[in-house]
């Protein structure tokens, strides 16, 4: 029998040392020595109906009041911000003011995601708030309940709008399914500074990161990334480790939704003593990314160890799977899925129900390998276990085989990208005449020709005349 789990809502995936010690006490007087990281950056503690006293000694901890699931965490890209590759404006410091700005409890899921990051999942909420290049705007995708499709919010959000906007289709999107209906409905309740955007958004493939370790940020700090292969966090490590980040002013803990954390802006005076403390207590660090980039439903352990056996195999033939990540769903569940691969469990056929019938499973990638595509594509249907170790090392070659080419034919395409122009330099400084820039000292405008320049003209940098230039290819 499963047991049940009480999930506390992480806003934005991010608590500090304080409050993880807050909800260690409580799992521990709850009588656990674990807890679990859920998919939507929460923290999962078993309990039993009988607990629900002990529960209410600890009224700032966020809880899930019931088991229907009415109420949803808030997902952010806090936890990559400053660590990995990130939209030029935006800062760990604009999702905490963002997140602070959530004084409602949300019962769709909502997403605050950086399109440059791949660690954070970027369309599986049902509200996805996704920064643009514009600063302090974002673009909006809306998967809502009972709507037939995904839409796109008609006008950029700006950054401070983003709560109440929130809570406006909250309000509103059972009144209707129309998106310029609940445009109007929401511009009438609230004042917003929205923009309109000339482009759609587009989303390019970015590897899945190794987000394990140790690893440099800045010049005088370090980040720890700590991942436990069966989603069973010590609470008695936790306690210590929490001390530690007091101890050294450390403000911050991220949880990932790969069942992972993320500890940001330690100094470098304290790493020796951080790698000491995780060498006592036998904490690994160095997973294999094999392993790394799997994400698994909570609490099932089928899909735990048939993710170990496909792990093994992937080892034994010495396969390499960076940059793709992969899922195990039921396929009954009609699930979102945000990785690279998916490995679905099919439904057993009814008539056969009283027998043992050993499972099958089919095997989806989306289409360029990029998860943010959202269109998956069938690799295989209806395989058995023994078949998927190999279908996934098959499906590993074919991305390596593609890797690349997506992006030279969106090159090729654009036909104001020129990877060998004509140009002409001047042979005595190599100052180059570019006909599609001109020359603004010499007030010759842009897109002037060389055979057009006066014949007085003279190098802005030396001064040679216009004989000593010489037509060359850059």
């Amino acid at each position: 029998m499963k047991r049940k789990l009480q999930r506390i809502f992480i806003k934005g995936g991010v608590l500090s040392p304080g409050e993880l010690k807050q909800i260690i006490k409580m799992a521990e007087d709850l009588g656990n020595s674990t807890i679990k990281f859920g998919s939507r950056q929460d923290i999962l503690i078993p309990f039993k109906e009988s607990n629900k006293k002990t529960i209410d000694l600890f009224p700032n901890i966020n809880i899930e009041e019931n088991q229907i699931h009415d109420r949803q965490n808030i997902v952010s890209s806090y936890v990559s911000a400053d660590i990995f590759p990130a939209t030029s404006w935006l800062k760990g410091s604009t999702f905490l003011y963002i997140l602070e700005q959530f004084r409602f409890k949300p019962s769709l899921k909502i997403n605050i995601v950086d399109p440059k990051q791949q660690l954070v999942p970027i369309y599986n909420g049902q509200v996805n708030f996704i920064a643009s290049e514009n600063e302090d705007y974002w673009y909006l995708n809306l998967k809502l309940p009972n709507w037939d499709s995904e839409v796109d919010f008609p006008v950029l959000v700006y950054s401070w709008d983003i709560p109440k906007i929130a809570e406006a289709i909250e309000e509103f999107y059972e009144e209707t399914t129309d998106i310029s209906l609940l445009f109007d409905l929401i511009n009438e309740k609230i004042e917003t500074n929205h923009r309109t955007y000339d482009k759609k958004l587009e989303i390019p493939f970015h590897p899945f990161p190794y987000y394990e370790g140790m690893n440099k940020m800045g010049d005088s700090e370090y980040w720890l990334g700590l991942y436990w292969r069966n989603n069973e966090y010590d609470i008695d490590f936790l306690n210590v480790l929490c001390d530690f980040c007091l101890d050294s002013r450390v403000g911050k803990i991220c949880i990932t939704p790969w069942k992972s954390f993320i500890i940001k802006g330690i100094n470098r005076k304290y790493k020796l003593k951080l790698e000491k403390l995780l060498g006592k207590k036998g904490i690994n660090v160095r997973h294999s990314s094999l392993e790394l980039n799997w994400h698994l439903p909570v609490e099932n352990n089928e899909a735990l160890e048939l993710k170990k056996f496909i792990v093994r195999n992937f080892d034994q033939n010495d396969i390499s799977t960076y940059g793709l990540n992969f899922s195990v769903a039921d396929i009954a569940k009609n699930e979102t899925y945000f990785t690279s691969a998916v490995i679905e469990k099919n439904q057993v056929p009814t008539i056969v129900k009283d027998f043992n019938v050993r499972p099958t499973f089919n095997v989806l990638y989306c289409k360029n390998f990029n998860p943010n595509t959202r269109e998956y594509i069938t690799y295989a249907q209806d395989v058995d276990k023994m078949e998927l170790p190999g279908l996934l090392m098959e499906l590993s070659k074919l991305y390596f085989d593609k890797l690349g080419e997506n992006d030279l034919s969106e090159i090729e395409k654009n036909e104001t990208i020129k990877l060998e122009k004509e140009v002409h330099q001047c042979s005595e400084c190599l100052t180059v005449y570019d006909a599609d820039y001109g020359d603004k000292l010499a007030e010759i405008e842009a897109g002037t020709p060389f055979n057009e320049l006066p014949l007085d003209y003279v190098c802005s940098v030396c001064e040679a005349s216009k004989e000593t230039y010489k037509l060359v290819k850059i």
